[in-house]
């Protein structure tokens, strides 16, 4: 039985409907709002252990209300969108976005999101050790390994993926990526990133012009699977 219990903030009656369904077939708890003031004050009152959140709601913006949830709210939070904006994707990353859907979405891949973050929610934070297929990250020991052999990395390198890693199945913008492993003043030099992303991509994927680990996301970032 599925204890987690998700919160949707959504004003389509539709698609909470057909999320409710999903689901508590799923056996998922689910908690609903319909405006962004009840959808805070519900998350205040139980926090849940995820939230799926509506971009465009009728009282405030899904954006706005994510700076709100944000200010005390640490869970993963996926946006929904009918909007295919790279703008508001970026934007909504770099307001604590954990990922996003667009609608109309298939039901399998929401169920399959929602899994992988759950998933990387509940994991031992004291776990040092990060396992993806045949490839093995040690935080403590900053040491890779792919196919048991140590994978010789810059510490840039180094730095770049762990913090992936981290975070994984979770989109990292640019902007992040940036600021976080170069600084502040590096944040509009996107080259360094295509330039190091595709030195990972040769030293750990099998095929690196088909990645399965270091996961582009067009015009908004990176995820690692």
């Amino acid at each position: 039985m599925n204890k987690a219990t998700i919160l949707v903030i959504d004003d389509e009656i539709q698609i909470q409907k057909l999320l409710q369904i999903v689901l508590e077939t799923a056996d998922y708890k689910v908690v609903s709002a319909t405006t962004m003031k009840d959808g805070i004050a519900t998350a205040a009152i139980h926090p849940p252990d995820l939230i799926l959140l509506d971009i465009g709601l009728p009282d405030d913006s899904g954006q706005n209300g994510l700076l709100k949830l944000r200010e005390w709210y640490s869970g993963p939070i996926i946006m929904l969108t009918v909007l295919n904006d790279e703008e508001q994707l970026v934007q909504a990353f770099d307001n604590g976005a954990t990922d996003y859907l667009t609608k109309p979405f298939r039901t399998g891949e929401l169920l399959a999101r929602l899994r992988s973050i759950l998933k990387s929610k509940t994991k031992d934070v004291a776990s040092t050790i990060i396992q993806s297929g045949d490839l093995e990250i040690d935080i403590v020991g900053r040491t890779v390994k792919k196919d048991h052999q140590i994978v010789k990395l810059t510490a840039t390198e180094y730095n770049l993926l762990s913090m992936l890693a981290k975070n994984e199945g979770r989109v990292l913008t640019h902007n992040y990526l940036l600021k976080e492993i170069w600084g502040p003043s590096y944040q509009n030099e996107s080259q360094y990133l295509r330039v190091f992303i595709g030195q990972l991509r040769k030293k750990i994927e099998n095929d690196p012009t088909h990645p399965v680990h270091l996961i582009t996301e067009a015009s908004v970032g990176y995820r690692f699977m």
